[in-house]
């Protein structure tokens, strides 16, 4: 009985890390599916390991050393994910939405939920938000993998450049010089990993809602007034997306036309605004289609993610299909 209640702490003790260490392992591969399966190996090698754990370092630290390796050896053998205006051109209206790419090319949404533990306190939601939007999250797969993790230790978690150095056991100066190359690369690509995601204010929630009210009654007029005139909209894992007000609203009523009758379900994803969006089918009622990530900018939509797939609402917690309204 004593190695039973000595073995539930022993688990108890490593699982309170569990969200962090996706949240971590999120930002390092780009799928919320590749980090369960690496924060599920890191949790099986510490217990597999508990007994060589001297205490030299906090439980914290040597689950990251773990969670960190297992991510480097991830993606040793794999291709950067990306988001579709990372690899191509927008293309317009007129053309077909094409085959999707296998699923290991996309980055995906992952929820808010996922990655930062319900009772943080605001501050650190905040930070875990920034640092899981999608923009920042692609900028990262940019990076080699050992600068990512850096990155990711010295700004997101706020690391020690010391305790770096100890977890992947190289140098404070190395820890610095990775961290420097990881910035410049960054900057280089246009991107500051240090913008933060401002709160929605009541103008946004307004904003939110009239996006609501003009996609669910396909109201297209209304819904392309609320975007920005560069706005854009893409849809892994198909590759094409689209730009500009025009083009937008020439797809919504030629190929997205079967988008008419939808239904949005709010959800919580990447820090961001996020809705579950439900399309009619064929067998009557509505089934499920995809997972919207929204980015808003001065009072506009300036980008709309529409990530496809089942599996993703599996993953929100949300059902396959529900009754069409009225129903």
């Amino acid at each position: 009985m004593t190695q039973l209640l000595e073995a539930d702490a022993g688990f108890a003790e490593l699982e309170q890390y569990r969200t962090e260490l996706r949240g971590f392992c999120y930002r390092m591969l780009g799928s919320v599916f590749d980090a369960d399966d690496a924060v599920q190996e890191t949790m099986v090698k510490a217990w597999q390991a508990r007994d060589g754990f001297e205490g030299r370092s906090s439980v914290r630290s040597w689950l990251y050393r773990i969670a960190t390796n297992t991510c480097l050896d991830a993606l040793r053998s794999r291709s950067r994910r990306a988001l579709p205006m990372d690899l191509s051109s927008p293309v317009p209206a007129t053309t077909a939405p094409g085959d999707p790419l296998p699923e290991a090319t996309w980055i995906e949404p992952v929820p808010n939920g996922d990655v930062v533990r319900p009772e943080a306190d605001p501050a650190s939601k905040a930070v875990f938000h920034d640092s899981v939007r999608l923009a920042f999250v692609a900028a990262l797969q940019h990076l080699p993998a050992r600068q990512r993790a850096v990155l990711i230790l010295r700004e997101v978690l706020a690391w020690q450049a010391s305790e770096v150095a100890e977890l992947l056991e190289t140098s404070v100066a190395s820890v610095n010089s990775l961290l420097q190359r990881a910035r410049a690369t960054l900057a280089a690509a246009g991107i500051d990993e240090g913008d933060p995601v401002q709160p929605l204010g009541d103008a946004d929630r307004a904003l939110l809602a009239r996006y609501v009210r003009a996609f669910e009654a396909y109201d297209i007029p209304a819904l392309v007034a609320l975007l920005h005139e560069d706005a854009s909209i893409s849809m892994p894992p198909l590759a094409l997306w689209l730009k500009g007000r025009q083009d937008l609203h020439d797809w919504y009523l030629g190929f997205g036309a079967g988008c008419a009758g939808s239904v949005l379900v709010p959800v919580e994803a990447n820090g961001a605004p996020a809705f579950a969006q439900y399309k009619p089918s064929p067998d009557g009622g509505l089934a499920s289609w995809s997972i919207q990530v929204l980015e808003l900018s001065a009072g506009q939509l300036v980008h709309v993610h529409h990530f496809l797939g089942p599996a993703l609402f599996a993953r929100f917690g949300l059902p396959q299909r529900i009754p069409a309204p009225g129903v």
